[in-house]
């Protein structure tokens, strides 16, 4: 199996089509067709199907198509961290965020970074803490900011900031809310809170069930934005990251405590993969972002 041959199925299952990646790679449509044909043989799979429109990727050839952008994605990253090893970081960093934090971090972090790194780009992509550490063990990322990511050895974690997670609701809904809540009454209120396996509902859970308590969830919805108009509305209780809360006039918030709940935000990559020097001075690039003060 070569990299060009991963290459060229990739840039044919992406276009779907033959003549469409030809051009694209700048090769003969036989040529192309040749070396996926070698391809197939070689795995003993067929990876496209040709129909009248053009091609599809068979249920091999999805799996191989997630494989081999990672791969191309690796060999990228290799050539720029051979080629800047000398000079000023170069390239291109594809860096995962929550969406609350990609619109809070966004614009400092694009307008710092390409002060910092005038030669180079960044991908900012966007997704549930859960996509992200997929996307991040698959190779599509190289560095994500993650909220309470399950253990594994293939990542290593760092926590940037942590936040206390606080029960809000609209003044009109009674029970009105005190300062404080205690984790043992959260089953008292009906919640509204995202589903499994958001980070917010994972620690919600996992910290519950260790005080033996059973909450009543009303309704599940995983967009924060979603939530808070909910609870603005008087629709129920929610359970969210007191920066989603502070500021808004529509909701009161109480503090969870007895145990506090934290939110832990952490910057993770690739614990067994090699991470170019742009990633690398990305990631300082974040531990410097005064977070305490954007969530604040």
């Amino acid at each position: 199996m070569e990299l060009r041959q991963i290459l060229y199925f990739v840039r044919v299952a992406e276009q779907r089509s033959f003549s469409r990646a030809a051009e694209l790679l700048g090769v003969s449509q036989p040529s192309l067709s040749r070396q996926v044909q070698l391809l197939e043989a070689e795995l003993g799979r067929h990876l496209l199907l040709r129909n009248g429109r053009g091609v599809e990727p068979t249920e091999a050839g999805l799996r191989l198509l997630g494989h081999g952008r990672a791969l191309l994605g690796m060999a990228e990253r290799a050539v720029a961290d051979v080629r800047d090893m000398d000079g000023a970081a170069v390239g291109k960093v594809v860096l995962g965020l929550p969406p609350r934090v990609a619109q809070v971090i966004t614009p400092t972090l694009v307008s710092t970074f390409r002060s910092r790194f005038p030669g180079a780009a960044i991908t900012v992509a966007e997704g549930l803490s859960a996509q992200m550490r997929e996307a991040l063990l698959a190779g599509r990322l190289e560095l994500a900011l993650l909220y309470d990511p399950a253990p594994s050895p293939q990542l290593a974690v760092e926590s940037l900031f942590r936040e206390p997670l606080v029960l809000a609701a609209s003044p009109a809904l009674a029970p009105r809310l005190p300062r404080q809540v205690p984790v043992a009454r959260l089953g008292r209120y009906p919640l509204v809170v995202p589903s499994l396996p958001n980070a917010i509902r994972t620690l919600l859970e996992r910290t519950c069930r260790r005080h033996g308590v059973q909450l009543n969830v009303v309704a599940e919805v995983d967009a924060v934005g979603t939530i808070q108009e909910l609870a603005e509305r008087a629709q129920a209780y929610a359970v969210l990251p007191r920066s989603a809360v502070a500021g808004t006039p529509e909701l009161r918030m109480a503090r969870i405590v007895q145990p506090e709940i934290l939110n832990d935000l952490v910057l993770a990559s690739p614990a067994k993969r090699p991470g170019t020097r742009l990633a690398e001075e990305t990631a300082q690039l974040l531990r410097e972002l005064d977070l305490s003060a954007a969530f604040g």
